[in-house]
């Protein structure tokens, strides 16, 4: 007989922080669905509800990923999807009966639309005490501009975004939604908070959320500079308006290094340990970042020779023996086969439509390790007979809503 003593039992995994909420959707392109894709990730059920005719029109804006829209994918995984026509009042039905069953409910459709069709937050919270309902909009309710339609691109120049970006010749919206992506995120952390509050009172309650909002709160630099400072930071590319040097400068294989030196050491340790000219650190027109800054042509060039007699590998090393923080000026396709991402294993694979899908791990690690349930992406109306017939409807109902066309 194996007298050997037992050994310690394994802990339990951990849930998911969101295990047991469901939360329902009527959304379309970014600003809702990354949100809830935030909560998908954490654990929550989210339930999608998509126009029978295309649904979410972020469906259609590219075919990039095997025939599958490169914005629908990102913000998409871990829901389910059921297509409703909710101009219909069986649609409607339906929707108010998942809405009765759920903990979260989230829409983002165009000003007016959600409360004609009684699915504003106050009204929802008013029939469901325990709901939590996040009105997202471009600016927000009343005022001379809630009701003016509101995408990204937009919104990024009404909050003064595009006036910082850029060059001093031309102005640039950013590369990315970030607008979009900031309200998302302001969403998703008020979901949390108020689902925070409901576990002490037991009561829901309304969430709202603009773009506008979300995006001049990021903006909060600039702005402090500008109201107190008496000018807005000009535009510099990538270089920095008060530090020197502090840009992107090119490499002898035609890539291109950023570096950033923050203080009049690092100024020194560059001169002598990288650029050669180790009488730079003491030479008055150089030696304190004032002084770089107000010749900062004749300190870009000085740079800018160094580097382009190395090539791009050369160059970072070099820096990063002398402690200077750089970095390559990489591309998409760079960031696609980061070592960094590889080394730490941030790359799963998701089910989609179209077949197995890279995508990347959420920034948090939660609390023990355990991993985000990183769901697939759903086809549109994919699971609507099986939400239905939860519900309680009869084979005969759906093919009835089917022919109906209130179901795709």
């Amino acid at each position: 007989m194996d007298h050997t003593p037992p050994g310690p039992t394994p802990p339990a995994p951990h849930p998911l922080p969101l295990e047991g909420i469901t939360v329902v959707a009527v959304e379309q392109a970014v600003s809702a669905p990354f949100a809830t894709r935030q909560l998908a990730d954490l654990g929550a059920r989210v339930v999608k509800v998509e126009r029978p005719d295309g649904g979410d029109f972020a469906r259609g804006y590219d075919t990039a990923v095997r025939g599958l829209a490169s914005h629908f994918v990102w913000a998409n995984r871990g829901k389910e999807s059921i297509a409703l026509d909710l101009k219909d009042p069986r649609g409607r039905e339906v929707l108010e009966r998942l809405v009765a069953g759920a903990d979260v409910f989230v829409q983002n459709l165009a000003q007016g639309a959600a409360a004609r069709l009684g699915l504003d937050a106050a009204a929802l919270c008013a029939r469901h005490p325990r709901l939590v309902a996040v009105d997202i909009s471009g600016y927000g309710p009343g005022g001379p501009y809630g009701h003016k339609r509101a995408y990204d691109m937009l919104v990024q120049c009404e909050a003064g975004l595009v006036s910082v970006t850029g060059t001093p010749e031309q102005p640039v919206k950013a590369g990315v939604p970030a607008a979009d992506i900031a309200a998302a995120m302001y969403a998703f952390s008020g979901v949390l908070a108020a689902l925070l509050r409901r576990a002490t009172t037991g009561r829901g309650g309304p969430v709202e959320v603009s773009m506008l909002d979300a995006l001049a709160e990021w903006m909060g630099h600039p702005l402090y500079l500008g109201l107190y400072g008496g000018a807005a930071p000009a535009r510099t590319g990538v270089a920095h308006a008060v530090i020197s040097p502090y840009d992107a400068y090119a490499t002898a294989d035609g890539r291109q290094v950023l570096l950033s030196v923050q203080n009049d050491r690092e100024w020194r340790r560059l001169a002598e340990q990288v650029l050669g000219r180790p009488e730079l650190a003491d030479d008055p027109a150089y030696a304190t970042n004032a002084a770089r800054v107000r010749g900062r042509e004749k300190t870009d060039a000085v740079v800018a020779e160094a580097l382009a007699a190395l090539d791009c590998d050369t160059a970072v090393a070099r820096l990063e023996a002398a402690g200077i923080a750089c970095a390559r000026l990489n591309g998409v396709a760079d960031l696609a086969s980061h070592p960094q991402l590889a080394a730490r294993d941030r790359w799963r694979e998701i089910g989609s439509p179209a077949g197995p899908l890279r995508a990347l791990l959420p920034p948090v690690v939660l609390p023990g390790g355990e991993p985000p349930r990183m769901g697939d992406v759903p086809a549109l109306g994919e699971h609507t007979e099986a939400l239905l017939r939860a519900l309680g409807m009869t084979d005969t109902h759906i093919a009835a809503l089917r022919r109906d066309g209130v179901i795709a």
